[in-house]
Order: C-alpha cells, then structure tokens, then sequence
C-alpha cells in the first residue's frame, strides 16, 4: 500500500481529494493500492477498506466519491457495499441511532464509536434509510466548509521525510530497489527514478531502511 497527498516530492503539487481518494492496480501477485494522502485520516480508511474490496474482486479501478456517492458501475456500487459494512455494520448502527437520531451532531457521535468519518457516517445512514438525501447533502456541503476553514488557520507542520517515504513509495517495495540497485541488479538511476529520490538524498534514505549509504 501507497499512501501519498501530493505528486512526487513535489510539495506544491497536492492531490486533491475532491477529485480521487485512491485507486487499485491489480496484479495477481502482487495488486497495487493506493490512498491519497492528502485526505483526512478517517476517509483514508474508508478507500483503503473500498479498494481491498477492489482486490477481492479481482479489479483494476481509480476512486473519487464525489458527494459521497458511489459510481454507477456494478463493482463500483459493491464495493462501497463492502466498505461500508465493514467499517459501520448495519446492525451496530441500527442499535445505536435511536438514542442519537434527534442530536445534531448524530453523525459525529457514529465517527467516534466506529472510528470513521463524519461525512462516512452520515452517508451510511443514508444508505440505511435512516435520514433522507437533502439531510446528507447540506450535512456534506456544511461540514467541508468547516473542514476547509479549519485547514485554512491551522499552523503548517513539517513531518519526518523519510518516514514519509515508507507511506509514499512503500516500505517493502522501496527495500526492493535498494537491494536490486546495491546489488547490481539494478541501475541507480533507475532505483532513483522508481523512488523519486536522487544522489545522496537516495543514499540517506537507503540508510534509514537499514541499508548503508549508496
């Protein structure tokens, strides 16, 4: 799994979740999934739980949700079936709405007790027939708004790089490279090129995973 929310290294080139969370490449060996980064934390494991479904299905596909609404397409639709009940079972969240149907901030109370999203919870309330769909969309449109303000005040943070590597490029696979490119099986500047990493950034990144400089 590949978890990144901008292109590369390249800090001004952000992924925007508005236009896809994730996507999975299939393989039968060795299937491809990735979680856009740029994301909340909470919906991240909403499209890491709808792509395993993907792999279970055996398919190849990129995810956006736009609105919180599954695509039109068959797998599409299973998927999120999938994804849904299994970060918020039915029958859990059926036992639980009478007692939070009239508090209005019902669908953050199911975001703690099932450790999604707000906007994952109120959609599967949708979906269960437990609010109708004007209720969802100004939920929606209301909660980005204070999402965005919120991003917009707080005070920017700079994380561990190379830590961030292990998410960006996967730990596994980038362990690979190096000990293909240190062994000579392959060349460095494509080790460099696999990794989006160069020159003696690369070397210190080998490194940390244990592997020397290049």
């Amino acid at each position: 799994m590949v978890v990144n929310g901008i292109v590369g290294n390249n800090t001004r080139r952000k992924l925007d979740p508005d236009e896809f969370r994730g996507f999975v490449l299939m393989d039968e060996f060795a299937p491809m999934v990735f979680v856009n980064g740029g994301d909340g934390k909470a919906a991240q494991m909403f499209t890491l739980a709808h792509e395993l479904a993907h792999v279970f299905f055996g398919s190849s596909a990129a995810f956006d949700l736009r609105e919180m609404s599954p695509a039109k397409d068959p797998t599409e639709q299973a998927c999120n079936r999938v994804a849904a009940e299994f970060l918020v079972p039915e029958q859990q969240i059926r036992r639980i709405w009478p007692s939070i149907k009239d508090n209005p901030e019902r669908f953050q109370s199911i975001a703690r007790e099932f450790k999604v999203s707000a906007l994952v919870a109120g959609r599967r309330a949708l979906d269960l027939g437990l609010i109708v769909k004007v209720e969802f969309l100004t939920f929606y449109h209301d909660y980005l708004s204070d999402e965005r303000r919120k991003a917009a005040g707080r005070p920017k943070q700079r994380g561990d790089f190379y830590a961030n590597q292990n998410l960006r490029v996967g730990r596994r696979f980038a362990s690979a490279v190096v000990r293909a490119a240190k062994e000579g099986n392959l060349l460095y500047s494509e080790a460099y090129r696999l990794t989006g990493l160069y020159g003696k950034t690369f070397g210190s990144y080998a490194a940390y995973l244990g592997f020397g400089g290049s």
